[in-house]
């Protein structure tokens, strides 16, 4: 799973506020509610933001292996 928490650490460091976002740069309030709640957004929303907080993509999202895909893989692994 793709999650944005580092996002919201980013921002808070650099001093940009959602209501910053928005109003400053265009970021829709669409695009900021997808990102709460860690769903799809494009890279071009990835590289926007990259951009803005003049930051690596590591410091908007991570990716977080899901217990459903920790589980798969076990299984995987002692079958083989």
């Amino acid at each position: 799973m793709i999650s944005y928490d580092p996002l919201w650490e980013t921002m808070k460091m650099r001093g940009v506020s959602q209501y910053r976002l928005i109003k400053n740069y265009g970021v829709s309030s669409g695009q900021i509610n997808r990102l709460k709640k860690n769903a799809y957004v494009s890279t071009h929303t990835i590289e926007m933001l990259c951009e803005i907080l003049n930051c690596r993509v590591e410091d908007v999202m991570q990716y977080e292996k899901e217990e459903n895909e920790e589980a798969e893989g076990q299984i995987k692994e002692e079958q083989e």
